[in-house]
């Protein structure tokens, strides 16, 4: 399959390229395009056989549910059921945006997009060529991250290139992603509003719009048979080809331990990656070190993670070692992706 590249400003949108792109996902193929988050790969949601289509070309467990994007917030009604008054308060305040709520499904959703679950993930994106796009296509695309099922989520064009190309029909390439991490979810269909995957609206952002809300604590282990609600929570994500080990603790205490750490795997040989700050590269003299962004500003860690992971990856490094981040309001997201990428390997000093 051959992949056709068109490039697309979101200031000044092409309407051609966004019909073609539209006609592409009404014939029931694939389109990868830009959200505020990060690349989606679009399908129509309610074919069954784009769904199929979709995990197929991720290489993606097809238990793991697809994210149904609608562009006008009166359409949520022809996918989800049983929709509780909240949702218009959390809307009015968060959509369009990186959020997601889960509903019981409509029957117009098919299982194959749901991960054979009664209930579907329902967002709204900001970027103005995802809106563009998701009215073209008919009004539902489900949109996983556009990569290969486990790699690093993918923040620009290039990244769904290197994984998809050959494999999706199109890519739309709208330059670099805003966020960088994937939207909050949070699921109704509990007693509880529950919080299944952080993001950049984090938990006290949305308990002050629909009051109690609280996080999942059973985050699902590799081995469960338990189906997934939300894509994420299952199977090991956003991993880079290097091993990777967090280093919490500390900054003083965390820089000595990376150092240790990293001299003694390049004395046996090995190619080692360090993942730092602003505030601290210069405390790392050996290896090869990355700087994530400013602790002062979170949302550069936040939008840099993905693309440092690949970049290590072209490097072919073969550890990885990361600071943690527990920054104020993004960083229990920050450290959900990083742990993941990790599997959930941690040194406490």
């Amino acid at each position: 399959m051959e992949t056709i590249i068109r490039k697309i400003d979101k200031n000044q949108i092409n309407q051609d390229v966004i019909e073609e792109a539209g006609n592409v996902l009404k014939q029931g193929g694939l389109v990868a395009f830009p959200t505020e988050t990060v690349y989606g790969l679009g399908a129509d949601a309610l074919k069954e056989e784009a769904a199929k289509k979709t995990y197929a070309a991720k290489g993606r467990p097809s238990d793991n549910p697809l994210i149904v994007h609608i562009a006008d917030y009166e359409d949520l009604k022809k996918v989800a059921v049983n929709i509780p008054p909240e949702t218009d308060a959390l809307a009015a305040h968060f959509w369009p945006g990186p959020l997601t709520m889960i509903f019981e499904k409509s029957e117009s959703v098919p299982y194959g997009t749901t991960g054979g679950l009664d209930t579907v993930a329902v967002r709204m994106p900001s970027d103005p060529i995802a809106a563009a796009l998701i009215r073209a296509a008919g009004g539902f695309v489900s949109a996983p991250s556009a990569n290969t099922s486990g790699r690093p989520s993918p923040t620009t064009a290039e990244h769904v290139r290197v994984d998809l190309e050959g494999k999706i029909d199109m890519i739309l390439d709208g330059g670099p992603v805003g966020i960088g991490l994937e939207s909050t979810i949070v699921d109704f269909t509990e007693e509880i509003p529950t919080i299944l995957r952080p993001g950049y609206i984090n938990q006290e952002m949305v308990r002050r719009v629909i009051g109690q809300v609280q996080m999942d604590r059973g985050l699902i282990q590799a081995d469960s048979k338990v189906k997934p609600k939300a894509p994420g929570m299952k199977y090991r994500h956003y991993a880079p080809k290097a091993d990777l080990t967090v280093v919490e603790g500390s900054p003083k205490a965390v820089q000595e331990k990376i150092c240790a750490l990293v001299e003694e795997k390049i004395r046996a040989g090995e190619k080692v990656g360090v993942i730092a700050t602003e505030e601290s590269i210069k405390a790392y003299p050996e290896g090869i070190v990355k700087c994530i962004g400013t602790r002062a500003d979170e949302e550069s860690i936040a939008r840099h993670l993905f693309a440092v992971l690949r970049e290590f990856d072209d490097c072919g490094v073969t550890y990885i070692y990361s600071e943690a981040f527990d920054t104020p309001q993004m960083g229990q997201a920050i450290m959900n992706r990083l742990m993941k990428a990790a599997g959930q390997k941690k040194i406490l000093v």
